[in-house]
């Protein structure tokens, strides 16, 4: 069974910050890239950011470079989205999948966690 937790969304004013968690179950966590996508309203799934297998190499979307940080730590399974100067925009459910940017379509995923960016 593969189960992915997200966790830390919320709501939040333009400028500020969260800090997303996924918990990974079911797989195992230190032998695989990861990735952030989110899902705005009425639209499509649009990949974020990853990181690699040991956390040294991370990429992310046009839309959050210099914003967002991706992070992991292989001993707690866990994966993180440090979330700063949030727009409106960013406003989303937000979802971690296994696999990079190039194969999370293919991973699993949980609930997801809404991040609402609102004056």
């Amino acid at each position: 069974q593969v189960q992915l937790v997200e966790s830390g969304g919320g709501l939040v004013q333009p400028g500020g910050s969260l800090r997303l968690s996924c918990a990974v179950f079911g797989f195992t966590f230190t032998s695989t890239a990861m990735s952030w996508v989110r899902q705005a309203p009425g639209k499509g799934l649009e990949w974020v950011s990853d990181i690699s297998i040991g956390g040294g190499i991370t990429s992310y979307a046009d839309s959050v470079k210099g914003r967002f940080t991706i992070s992991r730590d292989n001993a707690k399974n866990t994966l993180y989205l440090q979330m700063n100067s949030l727009k409106p925009e960013d406003t989303a459910v937000y979802y971690c999948a296994k696999g990079g940017m190039r194969s999370w379509r293919n991973g699993s995923w949980g609930q997801g966690t809404q991040v609402t960016v609102s004056s």
